[in-house]
């Protein structure tokens, strides 16, 4: 799979109201994990205690952070759409975050993404695009949101 060629604010805009598909599937390991703790200073033993995880959780196994599969946004987002002719892009906001199931240690994830509105912000163009991180063979996903970015682009 491909993702979107956009090169252009004209050619975002002819998106908006849409979705514009999902990404790959990705396997959340143990050791991306231990290296989301050790990056975050977050030692929770729900993350990285194996042994405990399996009899005390709720989950039955360690679960990665919350905040590990939001950081995950922009990499998944790269798979569904290719945003050229840029200069930069930055993440501008997060609205209506909600963490509605666990992820649990080997599970795949996939981002599922629309765009709700694009606006142009004297050249710079403002992207919201609500956000949802499905959970394979899941009914419900790991979470649902809004992220805003905001593009550059070269002309």
């Amino acid at each position: 799979m491909s993702p979107q060629q956009i090169n252009s604010f004209a050619e975002f805009q002819q998106f908006e109201g849409s979705e514009l598909g999902a990404s790959e599937y990705h396997t959340i390991t143990q050791d991306q994990i231990n290296q989301f703790a050790a990056a975050t200073l977050d030692y929770q033993w729900i993350h990285l205690d194996q042994e405990r995880a399996k009899t005390e959780s709720p989950f039955g196994s360690t679960i990665a952070h919350g905040y590990l599969t939001v950081s995950l946004l922009p990499y998944l987002w790269a798979q569904i759409v290719e945003i050229g002719n840029l200069k930069m892009q930055v993440n501008y906001g997060i609205e209506e975050l909600r963490f509605n199931q666990a992820v649990t240690v080997n599970s795949q994830v996939r981002l599922r993404a629309k765009l709700i509105s694009l606006k142009n912000l004297r050249g710079i163009a403002k992207a919201q695009l609500e956000v949802i991180m499905e959970i394979k063979d899941q009914p419900k996903p790991a979470f649902t949101g809004i992220i805003t970015f905001l593009y550059h682009f070269n002309s």
